[in-house]
């Protein structure tokens, strides 16, 4: 039996075999509506980078990741 350790505050809907466009909008659709753009941006690669970090699947690790880095670029180009 598996323990499960990480328990993500709130469930996104993303699945490592949807397209990255509604992967990405799965985890920005999680976010607070009431805050800034940047800060929705910067909130979704947290939790997209959470994922990759727990996770003992390659492919999974990989998709989060690049996710990640899409919200902080994102985020980055807003400021």
């Amino acid at each position: 039996m598996v323990k499960k350790w990480f328990k993500p505050k709130k469930h996104t809907g993303w699945k490592k075999s949807q397209k990255s466009s509604t992967r990405r909008a799965h985890l920005l659709s999680s976010t607070d509506k009431r805050k800034s753009l940047d800060s929705r941006y910067l909130e979704a690669g947290k939790r997209a980078q959470a994922l990759s970090n727990v996770t003992a699947d390659k492919r999974t690790s990989e998709l989060a990741g690049l996710d990640a880095r899409y919200f902080f670029a994102k985020a980055k180009k807003t400021k």
